[in-house]
């Protein structure tokens, strides 16, 4: 271990939930909670005012609800927020070219290797230095821990949290983690916690003291190692720049189970071009097909086949998840589908292009035709979800508050205005239009845009191309990451809300507007 505190530990403070009150005025200070808003979604991420309520991520929306039914309920916008992590770790590699991202909101950063770091007070300085560029070029707020190791330097910025800093001093670590619970250590779940209480061991003291070979005994060797060794504050393991992917996935959870075996096999498709999608898009292809399928009675089934060679062909892998699914009982219905692929290479192997079986043009339409057929059959009326980007022809850019019965209500504000006008609309208003999210913050040198029903004044660069239809389901695959809480700095007086107004998966009642 290093005898500076020379490792930082970024974790964006309730990322998602920091973003969506950043982007609408009226949710500041107010309980925000993102994640899939169908009966059977997770939290992605609530924001501090929700917790205050006992929600947290990973926590079925079902059971949110019932925490905190006055909380407004949005779905994720992922494709803005991979946008703002790239501005953040772009933001960190100007620090260091050692950072080793761990999620979208969460980052190690090797302040050594770019000499940023010499002692205590330098590296202090470096992550103030951090703290301020995210919040201008953001808006947004994130916790730092500084320390000598990347374990020490994660339990510094989680009591920092939110919107802080805090340095571990070299020397004083076993006084610190002394009195803590041992599930502060990595690698100490629920599971091995009352493992360990149990046996009398519930403070990292304790476990110090109770020595390596009765932690063997306890754990394994590997594990009570591990854990002793964290527990003198011993951490050599280094940043590492590129973390290479061991697999690609995509899986959704139904609202309803799922019975009729063709739907099943439409689905799995629909999962197989997705999971392509995700492995081109990184360049990568893969030798390894695995299918999850989590039955009704909620046990869960992976079924795998290893290819010839590493292929990132759309007909090989769908086949070779027909093929899987072939093999899998699912009667009695099924709840969650998966599609997987392991074993990733950064080529591919073109015969493998045999193995796929012969389709028609009929029976296998090709690229956006495929999609529209399989994934998204056109509904009957438009239909708006809480939290999507909006845009009508006379007041402006807005966002949905919620739909049903035929309406959708829209608050009408940006980032840069203050809390807006609540409106409805019959959901097919030709007025009315999906929009990109707008930045949230100011381009350098605009002033900032007075309050009004419609868009702020002057020609401001637009953000990235927001995907409003986006599925609310990958908010259970966005759960992995993690998440804490604290809102925009914008100082405004919030509007008052209506006591439920969030929408559901597929346009479902909603609010009476």
């Amino acid at each position: 271990m290093r005898n500076a505190p020379t490792i930082l530990h970024l974790d964006m403070d309730a990322f998602f939930a920091s973003v969506e009150q950043a982007s609408k005025p009226s949710l500041r200070g107010k309980a925000v909670v993102v994640g899939g808003l169908g009966p059977r979604g997770v939290v992605a991420t609530a924001s501090y005012e929700a917790r205050l309520f006992g929600v947290h991520s990973a926590m079925p929306m079902a059971q949110a609800r019932r925490l905190a039914p006055n909380a407004a309920y949005l779905v994720p916008r992922f494709t803005l927020y991979r946008s703002i992590s790239e501005q953040v770790m772009a933001l960190l590699r100007e620090l260091s070219p050692l950072v080793e991202p761990l999620s979208l909101d969460e980052a190690f950063v090797d302040l050594e290797a770019a000499g940023a770091a010499g002692d205590a007070e330098s590296a202090r300085r470096a992550g103030e230095r951090l703290r301020a560029d995210i919040r201008a070029v953001t808006g947004l707020t994130g916790s730092v821990g500084l320390a000598a190791s990347k374990m020490l330097a994660k339990i510094a910025s989680e009591q920092a949290k939110p919107d802080g800093l805090v340095l571990i001093e070299p020397g004083t670590e076993r006084a610190l983690l002394g009195p803590m619970p041992v599930r502060t250590l990595p690698g100490v779940g629920p599971a091995t916690g009352d493992h360990l209480r149990r046996a009398g061991i519930t403070t990292v003291q304790e476990l110090a003291e109770a020595g390596e070979d009765e932690l063997v005994r306890l754990l394994g060797k590997a594990h009570g190692q591990a854990l002793y060794a964290m527990a003198l504050a011993r951490d050599e393991r280094p940043v590492v720049a590129e973390r290479e992917a061991k697999s690609v996935s995509v899986e959704d959870t139904y609202d309803v189970d799922i019975h009729d075996r063709s739907r099943i096999g439409l689905e799995v498709r629909r999962l197989a071009d997705r999971c392509v999608r995700r492995l081109r898009g990184a360049g990568l292809s893969g030798r390894t097909i695995v299918l999850k399928v989590r039955r009704y009675d909620f046990s869960t089934l992976t079924r795998s086949e290893t290819l010839r060679g590493p292929t990132d062909d759309p007909a090989v892998i769908r086949e070779a998840a027909a093929r899987l699914l072939d093999s899998v009982d699912t009667t009695g219905g099924v709840r969650l589908l998966g599609v997987g692929v392991s074993g990733l290479a950064d080529y591919t192997q073109e015969d493998l292009f045999a193995q796929a079986m012969p389709v028609t043009p009929e029976e296998e339409p090709e690229g956006d035709a495929a999609e529209a057929v399989v994934e998204r059959p056109e509904p009957a009326e438009r239909q708006w979800r809480a939290g999507q980007d909006l845009r009508h022809a006379e007041h402006g850019h807005g966002w949905v508050q919620g739909s049903g019965l035929g309406r959708v209500t829209v608050r009408f504000e940006t980032p840069l205005s203050e809390p807006g006008r609540v409106r409805t609309f019959l959901v097919d208003d030709p007025a009315l239009a999906s929009a990109e999210p707008l930045p949230l913050v100011a381009a350098a040198g605009a002033a900032r845009s007075p309050a009004r029903d419609g868009p702020p004044g002057g020609d401001r660069p637009r953000a990235a191309p927001g995907t409003p239809e986006e599925t609310a389901e990958e908010a259970e695959e966005a759960g992995r990451s993690r998440t804490g809480g604290a809102g925009a700095q914008v100082s405004s007086e919030p509007a008052s809300l209506p006591k439920s107004w969030s929408g559901t998966v597929g346009g479902g009642a909603t609010s009476r507007p």
